[in-house]
């Protein structure tokens, strides 16, 4: 496929426009509620644009007709500076870009000071979900406390094998078992591959404690560096959106192109023309 990005975009309205859609339908589609006809919402993990500022960042949303966003305080993208994060939010508003979720955000202290100013930082940027990198299992009992005075979900990011605590969401489903039903996960489809668990029965297992997933593509399922575009490797797309409509996963799924940082728009532009090739193959 040596298409250029405005061929590629071009093809892809075509297609929607031959499903009776078109891609400004879908996008359309993805802005109304989870009740939407289109039963995945799409979204973007700014981590993907981790090289390039926030006004870049906007400007590569709007050539995706993109409209939501799970931010990461890369760059200035969504700072942890009270003023610069509200400066930041007020631009993504300006230009019709929804924050649905702040991360990952890092857990490092086990102390109420610490954690509470994560979830200041989420509160202020508008979200009812915080991506959590590494929370120790020793604190999951102070994030709690926290979860519930916030009312915000903490959605615990998986790391595959080279993390020492959460490899797999089955990992972090076994020490979150009797908590809020708050605290969940965030499946990282590609590094849940590499644990050699299958992401369609992961997604089964997690259920309504599944509250965002991280969507990239492997070439080799066991192998962290041979992530290509979705739908050039092996991972499961369709058997995925099945599963989460199954069920009745209520928030996005978010491309994270963790590769080629100093031009992923290609890549990121195929991987938005499959997935939605996909759901329009679906049906949707």
């Amino acid at each position: 496929m040596n298409l250029s990005r405005r061929n590629f975009l071009r093809l892809s309205a075509l297609a929607g426009a031959a499903l009776g859609t078109g891609s400004s339908g879908i996008a359309a589609a993805q802005d109304s509620s989870p009740a939407s006809a289109v039963p995945i919402r799409l979204g973007l993990a700014s981590y993907t644009f981790r090289e390039f500022t926030r006004a870049q960042l906007i400007g590569y949303m709007q050539q995706l007709q993109l409209v939501d966003v799970n931010c990461k305080d890369t760059l200035d993208h969504l700072p942890v500076d009270p003023a610069q994060e509200a400066v930041a939010v007020a631009d993504y508003a300006a230009n019709h870009i929804r924050l649905h979720a702040v991360g990952a955000v890092y857990f490092n202290k086990d102390e109420d000071d610490d954690i509470r100013s994560k979830f200041e930082y989420a509160k202020r940027a508008g979200v009812k979900v915080i991506v959590a990198g590494d929370p120790s299992p020793a604190s999951l009992p102070r994030v709690e406390r926290f979860v519930k005075e916030y009312d915000i979900r903490i959605a615990i990011h998986n790391h595959g094998p080279e993390d020492r605590l959460w490899q797999s969401p089955l990992d972090i489903l076994k020490l979150i078992h009797g908590m809020d039903p708050r605290i969940g996960c965030c499946i990282d489809v590609g590094h849940t591959a590499r644990t050699g668990t299958d992401v369609v029965d992961a997604i089964h297992q997690v259920g309504p404690r599944l509250f965002n997933m991280h969507m990239k593509d492997l070439a080799d399922m066991r192998v962290k560096e041979s992530q290509v575009a979705v739908g050039r490797g092996k991972m499961p797309v369709r058997g995925i959106f099945e599963a989460l409509m199954a069920v009745k996963y209520q928030g996005f799924v978010d491309l994270e192109y963790e590769i080629h940082g100093d031009d992923p728009m290609p890549g990121v532009i195929e991987s938005f023309g499959y997935m939605r090739g996909v759901l329009a193959g679906m049906g949707f």
